[in-house]
């Protein structure tokens, strides 16, 4: 058996009640980590549909959850785990989460960045009609850009990022550590996502923040890395976006939260101790660079 070496170490996981960072969440329990779960509940807005199968409705539910079923499940496997409600898009959550995680379990070896916002827009009007495939996968839904979609994107997906980071990073000094980790979460839209423009721009934006990270947080032995997941069921993927969706996926299915979860361990384990500043994209081959 494979020996990560996490019994023990201190995870903070952002936007963990449900999808990747649930999954995340109960992965590292599962190796006797502390884990300290971070989420937001995002009221569901007009969403059609029925809640209980793949769609905006089932998505829009499982967003609103708080963490309290992820910890429950932990504890009940004989896990630790606690949970804290914030907006990582105010600034000063940033010092108040860590502080309530090492209150909890003390100071943390493990961050991952998963916590992000999304909603859909684009650079033409949903009057346009797209003219290929792959736009008219997504532009259709999307309305244009504006300062505050754009502004709304980049406050938690690239800012909070980097806030959180630098926190991390200066108690890890502090305290004279030699051992961490810290894990992106980015999309493989990240080079340019239609339909999506802004949540693709800000997640690139994350993933020069982590290359940027690893060159100068390496010498206090501080890995970083970005996951990059492709088509993941979170809820979100309905029957026909999935039929649209695997004939680009040479492994031929939709990704599972604990394929990426799996992955996430993997880069903060022992095994991945001399890697750092990379991104691995985790989507069965979608979108292979």
């Amino acid at each position: 058996m494979t020996d990560t070496g996490l019994r023990g170490k201190v995870v903070l996981v952002t936007g963990a009640n449900h999808g990747i960072g649930a999954a995340t969440a109960r992965a590292f329990a599962a190796e006797e980590a502390a884990v300290f779960i971070h989420y937001l509940r995002i009221p569901p807005d007009a969403a059609s549909g029925d809640p209980s199968a793949p769609g905006e409705a089932l998505y829009a539910t499982q967003r609103a959850k708080s963490a309290a079923d992820v910890v429950q499940e932990i504890r009940e496997r004989g896990g630790r785990a606690e949970a804290w409600e914030a907006d990582l898009a105010d600034p000063a959550a940033t010092p108040d989460l860590f502080d309530r995680a090492e209150a909890a379990f003390g100071p943390v070896d493990v961050l991952v960045n998963n916590a992000a916002h999304w909603e859909a827009d684009s650079f033409l009007s949903p009057e346009v009609e797209p003219r290929n495939r792959f736009v008219e996968l997504w532009t259709a839904r999307s309305p244009q850009i504006t300062a505050g979609s754009h502004d709304r994107h980049f406050a938690v997906n690239s800012r909070a990022v980097a806030l959180l980071m630098a926190e991390y990073a200066r108690r890890h000094v502090e305290r004279g550590a030699s051992w961490g980790r810290i894990i992106n979460v980015s999309t493989d839209g990240a080079p340019g996502f239609a339909g999506e423009v802004s949540y693709g721009a800000s997640k690139h934006a994350l993933e020069s923040y982590s290359r940027a990270a690893a060159a100068e947080l390496g010498r206090y032995g501080i890995t970083v890395n970005v996951v990059s997941p492709g088509p993941i069921q979170t809820g979100y993927i309905t029957p026909e976006l999935e039929r649209q969706l695997l004939p680009d996926i040479p492994l031929g299915r939709l990704g599972q939260p604990e394929d990426v979860a799996d992955v996430i361990v993997f880069l903060a384990s022992e095994q991945a101790r001399w890697l750092t500043g990379q991104v691995l994209h985790v989507g069965g081959g979608h979108r292979m660079l």
